[in-house]
């Protein structure tokens, strides 16, 4: 599926609605500032496609001088001063796109397959799908934010 998701996104770059691709020394200091390496699928679309700006609506994050969102810059910023003060995001979860109204979408880098998480009111759990998956689904419009609320679990 990482060949399909690299052209859909290669498509949507060729609008030129996205940020160039990363540098690699700026994808390189975001996995040393995060502690973890990208998941490669990530990498590769930083590299070869577009440094963020993908995915839903105005896209995610990129690395150093790429797509910013909101008041954050870039993955590694997040990542390090982190949109959940409370501490409740496991080390590794990585904050890729803000849904509004505290809702986040994150990938999980301590996994190739970058699993997808979602924060939410101070809870984090996982969605059951992974990047490119995540990636196919929120560009088609058929993942919102109405989805992934719906696996939220429930807390007594």
């Amino acid at each position: 599926m990482g060949d399909e998701v690299v052209e859909a996104v290669r498509n949507r770059a060729a609008t030129g609605s996205l940020p160039g691709p990363a540098t690699l020394a700026a994808v390189t200091e975001a996995e040393q500032n995060i502690g973890f390496p990208l998941p490669p699928l990530l990498r590769r679309l930083y590299l070869e496609v577009a440094n963020g700006g993908f995915g839903p609506a105005e896209g995610i994050l990129g690395v150093s001088g790429g797509a910013s969102q909101g008041d954050w810059n870039d993955l590694a910023e997040i990542y390090q001063e982190g949109p959940d003060p409370s501490g409740q995001i496991p080390a590794g979860l990585v904050p890729v796109y803000d849904w509004g109204c505290t809702i986040w979408s994150l990938v999980d880098f301590r996994d190739p397959a970058g699993p997808m998480w979602c924060t939410h009111e101070g809870d984090c759990w996982p969605q059951g799908i992974n990047l490119a998956e995540w990636l196919v689904e929120t560009m088609a419009g058929t993942l919102t934010v109405d989805d992934l609320l719906s696996t939220q679990p429930t807390t007594h």
